[in-house]
């Protein structure tokens, strides 16, 4: 252990000049965002029925928990000293990393069931009913934390092996999925749902459809760097250069900057979350002033 790790964790990094103070205050800003938006978009779909009614409002509140994780936590792995890695004194036992990784299945899961509902609107409503949504998103937080639970048992050596091999493999098949998924659905809301007659519910499947894709596109683009920089890294067979700690590691920033941007599309993607979030949660005085009922914008909502 070397001598400023025995002296106790410190900030992310020394204090001594405007660009370390800027860093540390902008992580701190970051992770407040982070549980602010998340926690916001939360409580409006709590607090609206219709909203809770439809698939897709699940996964985006899976999305919301795992991300509030991920800014609290932020507060320690980004503003603090901390190098979250498996010999790392100052780790998280893989705990905070899988906060990040469930909002990526969550996404995952969201672009699958909308493809499916808009492509097979009959059998999604016989098969994806609200329990089977429900055990979907059970289930990938109960892999996470299995994993999580392996990797701490085993000795490190074969967690090192298990999860550089599991993660390469991943990386590799799941963004060639979303990006196959992000295609498809683009294909599908700009072409077959034009073809079926004008009604509020073409409507609301194709805001819908727009929505994921946009949400996918930006995780795409915040996460790729973190991704490429794993498969890189695999090919090339060494360990690749790493920063002091994780909050001045731009690759690992990028993701919880991510973690922003989604709420964010989803309050300015859908009109009833957003009518939700005003009135009730932030309470604002202007929406109260132009009459916005949430009662009536919920009626707006596609039940599928």
């Amino acid at each position: 252990m070397n001598i400023s790790q025995s002296r106790g964790l410190g900030t992310v990094l020394p204090l001594t000049s405007f660009e370390n103070v800027f860093l540390f205050l902008l992580n701190i800003i970051l992770a407040t965002a982070i549980v602010f938006f998340n926690a916001s978009a939360f409580l409006s779909i709590v607090m609206n029925r219709s909203l809770r009614n439809e698939n897709r409002f699940m996964y985006m509140l899976s999305t919301c928990l795992s991300d509030i994780c991920t800014g609290v936590s932020y507060y320690y792995v980004g503003v603090m000293d901390v190098r979250d890695y498996y010999d790392s004194p100052n780790r998280t036992f893989h705990i905070v990393p899988t906060f990040l990784g469930l909002s990526y299945m969550a996404i995952l899961a969201a672009q699958a069931d909308r493809y499916h509902a808009v492509s097979a609107p009959f059998k999604y409503s016989q098969r994806m009913t609200r329990n089977r949504t429900l055990l979907v998103i059970l289930a990938y937080w109960v892999y996470a934390f299995l994993i999580v639970a392996v990797n701490n048992l085993v000795p490190m050596g074969v967690a090192k092996t298990v999860t550089s091999f599991g993660t390469f493999v991943a990386n590799i098949f799941t963004v060639i999925i979303m990006i196959g998924l992000n295609v498809r659905l683009f294909f599908i809301a700009k072409f077959q749902l034009e073809r079926e007659p004008p009604s509020a519910e073409r409507d609301n499947k194709r805001a819908s459809v727009y929505l994921i894709v946009i949400v996918a596109v930006c995780f795409l683009i915040t996460w790729l760097p973190i991704f490429i920089h794993v498969i890189v890294c695999n090919f090339a067979g060494s360990s690749c250069y790493t920063f002091k700690n994780e909050g001045t590691d731009p690759l690992r920033i990028l993701p919880r900057v991510n973690a922003v941007l989604t709420p964010l599309l989803y309050i300015r993607g859908c009109s009833a979350l957003r009518s939700t979030l005003l009135s009730k949660v932030w309470k604002t005085e202007c929406c109260r002033r132009k009459g916005v009922n949430p009662q009536n914008m919920e009626k707006t909502v596609n039940r599928m």
